[in-house]
């Protein structure tokens, strides 16, 4: 299938692993070109630019900085001259998960507010911004990564997983704003716990946990997650738009 992502501009936040280096992989092997940020790992990034080629580049971006999500649109418009795609899959972890006699309320103020603001504020204000590029081109993609404990819940993911729940009203809202403009489409991909090269030692410790639910018996792999969000962000999906996917294995 032609996904019609050939020669397309594609920024991938948080791509220095996980499944956002997997993303990033799976736009560049549609032959597009691939913006991928991170935060702290410059030379993890650098790696899967190296893996991807002269169709990458590398740029820093903070979550919770005005200006870095400012700095990174106006860099991709720089090197290419647009951005038809944005997956925002960078994240800010909480601090540590509430230990035994302790709970979410003894998390301190700027620790909880920083996961809230950070997440959400975040990926609203990357698409804020590329909105008006995509009416002007009357095309546009964009995905946002999500996380099960959204919608199934965790003990210690109470902040985390209401920032991105966040993420899925606003989507919807923001499918209904941008979609009468063009060919303009925003979703949710919602994954479980997938297997990644960063996390190994903890899919061995307790992936049989996640994988003891789910129809396939398995944990999926970060490619699997992947292959969804460059669908979902690709010129070939063309009805599917305001919806929250989840890519859990059936889970």
């Amino acid at each position: 299938m032609d996904l019609g992502l050939n020669g397309r501009t594609v920024v991938v936040t948080g791509a220095s692993g996980g499944i956002g280096r997997e993303i990033a992989c799976g736009y560049a092997a549609e032959g597009s070109h691939v913006v991928l940020t991170y935060k702290g790992s410059r030379d993890d990034a650098e790696a899967v630019a190296k893996e991807i080629g002269e169709r990458s580049l590398v740029a820093p971006y903070e979550l919770g900085d005005p200006d870095s999500a400012a700095t990174l649109v106006a860099t991709a418009l720089e090197w290419t001259g647009r951005i038809d795609v944005l997956v925002n899959n960078a994240v800010r972890w909480g601090g540590r998960p509430p230990g035994p006699g302790s709970t979410f309320e003894d998390i301190a103020d700027a620790e909880w507010t920083g996961v809230l603001r950070r997440n959400t504020e975040g990926a609203v204000r990357l698409t804020r911004l590329v909105a008006p590029l995509m009416r002007e081109r009357r095309f546009g993609r964009l995905v946002h990564i999500s996380s099960s404990i959204a919608v199934d819940g965790m003990s210690g993911g109470e902040y985390y997983g209401a920032a991105k729940a966040a993420l899925h009203g606003f989507s919807r809202s923001v499918a209904f704003s941008l979609g009468r403009d063009g060919d303009i489409l925003s979703n949710v991909v919602l994954p479980g716990f997938t297997r990644t090269a960063r996390n190994e030692a903890m899919a061995e410790a307790v992936g049989h946990l996640y994988s003891e639910r789910a129809p396939i018996g398995r944990l999926l792999e970060a490619a699997e997650v992947a292959n969804a969000v460059v669908y979902l962000g690709s010129a070939a999906n063309t009805g599917i738009t305001g919806q929250v996917i989840s890519v859990t294995g059936g889970a």
